[in-house]
């Protein structure tokens, strides 16, 4: 019989004061105890937290345990016993084979490293014009709104195919129920009206096909229904990661000035920066798994219908896999993070958002070689603990016109 395990009793959120970037300290102290911890779940359900990389990145890729929406228990919130749906069609990344397979297979091809290559203009020229207008406007901005959001909103506005004229209303919508603001029925008012207006878009490709993703796929055999819901996925693998990972990325930079300028002044350093930046800051902090069989794991047994939260920002803080884990090194080689996940459920815009950030990260710092922060770093209020993915509400910066 080995040790007992590690228990966590309440799932760390908050960051340590003027350590932004960093996991929750409870978090790190629950992997100096091991890859594995024993956590209770509200409502009383015993289940485990996995801090470790080996044996996060070896469930990613186990089918024995399941991604399916309806086995899942929320890790910080005791819904009374109440039975959760199955994913609606078309949310793939809460489904298992082959539903998953069904709706991720028609978009494999959309997503290659070639097509999103060839889209590398397009973003410098978005990225531009965003620089442009920021420039004109003059200091100081709030970076989120001026240009870690607009960018990535729209390109996928455009691989989404939303007409040019629907695209701020449509952002506003989308961003309402991701910025974890808000009560549940502002959250649920939201999410419905940006399922509304996808339907609308996925009518009318159907009716005038145009060159982007969402009018290919109205012709295979996917329903309207199916096509909202993966339209859906886009959106949040699309936006939400990438607003942050510019933002919370820049934040990162512009407190660490060696590195920053390191990046400025080394073009070739672009592609390693943008992969240990997404290691750094993982701002896809957790993702739930559930035993769908007994399960061996790091020596402990994982039984049949044990929910498992999977802790991506302490497994790419693991020492064991990553030398002097709590620095950011942009020189650092090697790569292997866990941000885009891993196994079948694999970001499939991984290839975007790393476009999108070698692109913007050099174009800011060469366009603002002054830029710096305009208020004091503790004053920098972070996305609410309970919102899927880590980042700021706000980044005020200025530099010198």
């Amino acid at each position: 019989m080995g040790e007992p395990p590690h228990t966590v009793k309440t799932l760390p959120t908050a960051r340590r004061p003027g350590c932004p970037f960093d996991p929750p300290t409870e978090l790190l102290e629950a992997r100096r105890h091991g890859p594995i911890s024993r956590y209770t779940f509200p409502g009383g359900k015993d289940g485990w937290l996995v801090t470790g990389y080996d044996l996060a990145r070896a469930i990613l890729a186990d089918p024995r345990f399941s991604s399916r929406k309806e086995l899942m228990v929320h890790p910080l919130v005791d819904y009374g016993g109440m039975k959760i749906p199955p994913a609606p069609p078309g949310e793939f990344l809460l489904m298992d084979d082959p539903r998953h397979s069904r709706y991720r297979k028609p978009l494999m091809g959309k997503f290659t490293v070639r097509r999103m290559r060839l889209l590398a203009e397009r973003v410098e020229q978005v990225t531009d014009d965003h620089l442009d207008a920021m420039e004109k406007t003059g200091p100081p901005a709030d970076l989120v709104t001026a240009f870690a959001k607009p960018v990535p909103a729209i390109m996928i506005c455009e691989l989404l195919g939303v007409p040019h004229e629907d695209r701020d209303s449509f952002q506003e919508q989308v961003d309402a129920f991701m910025n974890g603001d808000g009560d549940d029925l502002d959250l649920m008012a939201a999410y419905t009206a940006t399922q509304e207006h996808l339907a609308e878009l996925v009518a009318a490709k159907r009716a005038r096909p145009t060159d982007d993703v969402l009018s290919d796929l109205t012709g295979g055999d996917l329903t309207d229904e199916e096509l909202v819901g993966i339209a859906l996925i886009l959106l949040a693998a699309g936006l939400d990661t990438t607003t942050n990972m510019l933002a919370l990325g820049t934040f990162a930079l512009l407190r660490n000035p060696g590195q920053l300028a390191a990046l400025r002044d080394d073009p070739e350093l672009t592609d390693q920066a943008v992969e240990e930046l997404l290691r750094y800051l993982s701002v896809g902090k957790t993702f739930m798994r559930t035993a769908l069989e007994d399960v061996e794991l790091g020596g402990r047994t994982i039984r049949a219908g044990s929910p498992l939260i999977l802790s991506y920002n302490t497994a790419n803080r693991d020492p064991e896999r990553f030398a002097d884990p709590h620095v950011l090194d942009l020189h650092r080689k090697g790569g292997g993070h866990l941000a885009f996940g891993h196994g079948i459920h694999q970001c499939l815009g991984q290839q975007l958002a790393r476009v999108e950030m070698r692109v913007a990260f050099p174009a800011l710092l060469n366009r603002f070689p002054t830029l710096r922060l305009a208020v004091p770093a503790e004053e920098i209020v972070l996305r609410p603990e309970i919102a899927d993915i880590h980042g700021v509400k706000s980044l005020p910066v200025t530099w010198d016109a």
